[in-house]
């Protein structure tokens, strides 16, 4: 069934309410719009479902999130998991708590208990919830980062990681399966209630998470001492993150945090910033304002799930606020974590590292000079939870810090994703740490890299949107695959991995070696001079990513490197 046909068979069958019809009806005369709505059908990429909210098949509505829960209740079920059960949250997007509950009532219509949380919470929260109650299956509902008019759909497993290959692909078997909307069915809440199939998760599991993140904590002595000369200001960018970052750092014993009163309110039109995301400085407007009446140590901004987190610290010298990106934040944890367990003799032999093929190169010279092994999975943290897992099968390894550069990492395995809660209270920690040994975080990030070298990365995106905009995606990944570059100006490809066929060149010997890793439409060269740089489609939004990463001597030699770098990769793709 061509897009037309679709939009058709929406506009006419009785499955669809008034007010779907309606807004289609709407746009009868707008061709582009139409196609774009149903060209396609929601997939799973990195993260789950995610699109924009509307009527259509390629929008995220009420119709769309009915058929991906009946093609997760169908695979539930064909597991024998009803019983287990499948726990739910949300966060404050638009639509998100409809979405919650709608989910739960077409999962109860099946027979399988749910249990939704009664408001927003963040995802580390539901992956800790999932493996804590025992279900079999968890959903968050949110788009995370993106701009107000997008929302999604998350499904994560028993292990509280989100579903892999080829469970993923299994799902989406089940709900491209189901071609009859009017064949989803959501029962009655009341009835639901009554039989016991949707249940409301209590504020219990709040405390049993604040009580196992808490255990991560090092130094307590050094946070008690120091917690009063620290000053710290926080948002939730009118997020999840809220209730429970401030809590465990009031728990912990932090008296001087400031929150950005504006956007404590949670409200999924985000109506003082533009892009609820942590990585742009935008975001950080009236946080820096407020830290410099405050005099502020430290900046923190959790995204609208709590999964990401992005920091600002300030130079005691100059008095001016640097703006730290994910790796950068990554290392520093990494580093503090590491060094304050080996010194207290806490780090288990059987130690690991996790990161992704995207993220820094300073973490595997950490890591090596620790005399820890990391580990590198492909992007999306569900790949880190994955290894985890596999982990916790073989007792090989025990993971006791992961991270990818997109703004997220977790300490220890409470949670399978990324955790901006214990972020938070981990770099207000070594913020304590740090000031008791007279030294600020932007002091101590600089010793890092006098320690073992001025890494420095940075990614640029393209985007491309709609049915034209993925072909262009499709076409810029064929040009760098058919014919891959020698060289990005003064560097040199050494080696040129190309992940969608498993295949790593040695440009020098010519030599083929297999990738371990899973398929995936990935390119990456590996470049002289400790330089690298990787290529791949975005699997949440309409956009090609591209990294690169280069080693200086000086903060001012990597950053001209890193922007040599960039011009010379996108010469390349234009």
């Amino acid at each position: 069934m061509n897009y037309k046909e679709k939009y058709t068979q929406w506009c006419e069958n009785p499955a669809f309410d008034e007010k779907t019809k309606q807004e289609l009806l709407a746009i009868s005369n707008n061709e582009k719009e139409i196609e774009d709505r149903f060209y396609k059908d929601l997939e799973f990429g990195t993260a789950g479902l995610r699109g924009i909210i509307g009527a259509g098949t390629n929008r995220m509505n009420l119709y769309t999130v009915g058929k991906a829960t009946q093609g997760l209740a169908n695979y539930i079920l064909k597991q024998n998991g009803k019983d287990k059960g499948v726990a739910i949250a949300f966060d404050s997007r638009r639509m998100s708590k409809e979405f919650s509950t709608y989910t739960a009532l077409v999962l109860n219509s099946n027979g399988i208990k749910t249990f939704i949380f009664p408001d927003i919470r963040p995802i580390p929260e539901l992956s800790f919830t999932i493996r804590e109650l025992g279900c079999i299956a968890g959903v968050m509902i949110t788009a995370s980062h993106n701009p107000p008019e997008y929302n999604g759909y998350k499904v994560s497993w028993a292990d509280g990681g989100q579903i892999v290959s080829p469970m993923d692909t299994e799902i989406i078997t089940e709900v491209n399966s189901i071609t009859d909307y009017s064949t989803i069915k959501a029962m009655d809440l009341e009835e639901a209630k009554q039989k016991g199939l949707y249940n409301v998760i209590s504020t219990e599991l709040d405390d049993k998470y604040i009580a196992t993140i808490k255990k991560y904590v090092l130094n307590a002595d050094t946070i008690k001492k120091e917690a009063g000369n620290i000053k710290i200001v926080y948002t939730p960018l009118h997020g999840a993150g809220h209730m429970l970052s401030t809590r465990i750092l009031k728990e912990l014993g932090f008296t001087n945090v400031f929150i950005v009163e504006p956007q404590a309110i949670p409200d999924g039109n985000f109506p003082t910033v533009e892009y609820p995301n942590p990585e742009d400085p935008k975001a950080f407007k009236l946080a820096l304002e407020l830290a410099k009446e405050k005099d502020a140590d430290l900046i923190l901004a959790t995204d609208p799930d709590a999964d990401r987190l992005g920091i600002y610290v300030k130079d005691s010298k100059t008095d001016e606020y640097i703006q730290f990106n994910g790796n950068m934040t990554a290392n520093l944890l990494c580093e503090y974590e590491i060094s304050q367990q080996k010194e207290k003799n806490m780090l288990p032999a059987n130690s690991a590292v996790i990161k992704s093929i995207v993220s820094s190169n300073l973490t595997d010279a950490i890591t090596k000079y620790y005399n820890i092994p990391i580990f590198e999975v492909l992007t999306g943290f569900k790949n880190i939870a994955k290894l985890m897992l596999e982990f916790e099968k073989t007792s090989s390894h025990k993971c006791i810090y992961s991270y990818e550069e997109s703004y997220g990492c977790t300490l220890g395995t409470h949670s399978r994703d990324k955790d901006a809660i214990v972020a938070v209270m981990g770099l207000c920690e070594a913020c304590a740490y740090y000031k008791s040994k007279g030294l600020s975080l932007w002091e101590q990030m600089i010793n890092i890299y006098e320690k073992y070298g001025y890494y420095l990365e940075t990614q640029h995106s393209i985007v491309l949107k709609g049915a034209d905009g993925a072909e262009q995606i499709k076409q810029i990944m064929t040009k760098i695959r058919s014919n891959p570059p020698k060289e990005f100006g003064e560097y040199k490809v050494l080696r040129f991995d190309d992940y969608s066929n498993s295949t790593s060149l040695n440009i020098e010997t010519k030599e083929v070696t297999p990738i371990t890793l899973p398929k995936s439409n990935v390119l990456y060269f590996d470049l002289s001079d400790n330089a690298w740089c990787c290529a791949r489609p975005s699997g949440t939004e309409p956009k090609i990513k591209f990294y690169f990463g280069v080693k200086g001597t000086s903060l001012e030699d990597a950053k001209q490197k890193n922007e040599l770098l960039k011009t010379k990769v996108l010469e390349c793709v234009n």
